[in-house]
């Protein structure tokens, strides 16, 4: 199993990256309000305040996704469905997309059991 982690820098794609969640079978995921360091040490710490030139254009806030999947395949699904809607990942600015080994789960829902 995985943890997978999506930073979506463009929030207004949320909805269509979810439903890529879902195509991807992966129908469960916790979303959280992000921000940048970059632009939470422009805006909110006044040493760096000169770096508001740099930041202009960058978007303020993201989405991070995290889910649980069982497979490398879902993994890789996932990535190929996101990048039909965001872009290549390896595009700077379109968002950060990781895994994590998870080697104990507890209170996870798998589809077989959805009623």
């Amino acid at each position: 199993m995985k943890l997978v982690v999506f930073i979506l820098n463009r929030e207004e794609l949320l909805d269509e990256v979810l439903t890529a969640f879902v195509e991807a079978e992966v129908p469960g995921a916790t979303i959280l309000d992000s921000e940048g360091m970059g632009r939470f040490l422009t805006y909110e710490v006044p040493l760096f305040a000169s770096f508001k030139e740099f930041m202009k254009g960058n978007k303020p806030y993201n989405k991070t996704i995290i889910s649980v999947v069982d497979s490398d395949h879902k993994v890789n699904r996932l990535e190929e469905l996101i990048e039909k809607v965001c872009g290549p990942l390896s595009d700077p600015g379109t968002g950060i997309l990781f895994t994590v080994p998870v080697d104990y789960v507890r209170g996870l829902r798998r589809m077989e059991e959805e009623p």
